[in-house]
């Protein structure tokens, strides 16, 4: 069986860890919960012909209290950058994490989850500025939402596929 690591990167509040307990448990929960440091979950997929156990680490968000620590990145086969839609300052925050990121770890993997879609009447991201972003990047952005599951289950597929395929 294949190993793979997966790092949830983003700012605090962005939906990091709803969106692994959506993918691991099927579960969403509106009581939100501060990371402390660093949460690991595992789940098993079937990508291809191939058994692919999932190393999820959903690292605290960063804030200007608390800056993410590269060492949890070490050995990631891929990460997900996690943006709040109703907080446009989250996506300039994930793209600078990003650029950090590669410098650390290098040329792996990315995708970026646009999370809580399920409130786009409250959304500061417009789909100019997504389809901007999906244009420039060199990584796939999806809109999510881990209340109702949308996208969850696509993002984590197409990341283990592009790490497996790797």
């Amino acid at each position: 069986m294949l190993q793979k690591k997966i790092c949830m990167i983003g700012a605090f509040a962005t939906g990091k860890t709803s969106l692994v307990s959506r993918f691991v448990r099927g579960i969403y929960s509106d009581k939100y919960q501060t990371t402390v440091g660093v949460k690991i979950d595992k789940k098993t997929m079937q990508i291809g012909e191939q058994t692919v156990n999932l190393i999820l680490w959903d690292i605290h968000g960063e804030d200007e209290f608390q800056e993410i620590r590269m060492s949890y990145l070490r050995g990631s086969s891929g990460y997900i950058l996690v943006v709040d839609g109703t907080r446009s300052e989250t996506l300039d925050k994930a793209i600078s994490l990003q650029a950090e990121i590669k410098k650390e770890i290098g040329d792996v993997p990315i995708m970026m989850m646009l999370n809580k879609s399920d409130l786009t009447s409250e959304w500061e991201l417009d789909e100019q500025t997504i389809e901007q972003l999906s244009k420039d990047s060199q990584w796939t952005v999806i809109k999510s939402s881990a209340k109702a599951g949308l996208g969850v289950e696509e993002c984590f597929h197409s990341l283990a596929t592009q790490m497996v395929n790797r």
